[in-house]
């Protein structure tokens, strides 16, 4: 069964911590700050981008690890550091010429209700915080950092009709 509420989003932005990874913060003995991310979410997001829907990252803190991760990704719509996130998907919004109705967000605790209040899909996590949950039109059955992007991502694929011609053109 497909959602018709993905039918029309067209950018989807995305949390770091506790989305694409577990929500841990782990420093190595050199004080550097590492994080674990989830192939399948990577390769959901390569699936999303190949689709022609644009992929972005908004959060609230800064790492190298996520640096790379997104070279690695080929995203470039990259709002790191960020207090504001409202002010972040504004600033995106203005960039991409994407509505707030054609966008979702997938988040999973208190810092990203205000965003989820402005799109047109906000999606929680399954492990998110119960007022995410709350403001969430879907939440996912997996959980932050173990495939609720590629979740995400493959639901947002067959709404918009785009998997079946995806999986016949990158896994023939």
């Amino acid at each position: 069964m497909t959602d018709t509420r993905l039918k029309p989003i067209a950018l989807i932005l995305l949390d770091v911590d506790g989305v694409l990874t577990q929500g841990e913060v782990i420093y190595n003995d050199a004080g550097q700050e590492t994080k674990a991310f989830h192939v399948r979410d990577g390769l959901g997001i390569r699936m999303l981008l190949e689709a022609g829907i644009q992929v972005g990252i908004v959060t609230g803190r800064r790492s190298m690890a996520l640096v790379h991760r997104c070279r690695n990704l080929g995203l470039t719509l990259v709002r790191d550091g960020i207090r504001d996130k409202a002010a972040a998907l504004a600033d995106i919004l203005e960039e991409t010429g994407i509505a707030a109705a054609a966008t979702a967000f997938v988040g999973d605790d208190l810092p990203d209700l205000p965003i989820m209040r402005r799109v047109g899909v906000p999606i929680a996590v399954g492990d998110a915080h119960d007022l995410v949950k709350q403001a969430a039109v879907i939440t996912t059955r997996a959980k932050g950092g173990q495939g609720a992007v590629r979740e995400v991502s493959e639901r947002i694929l067959k709404a918009r009709g785009d998997w079946e011609p995806l999986l016949s053109r990158l896994f023939p």
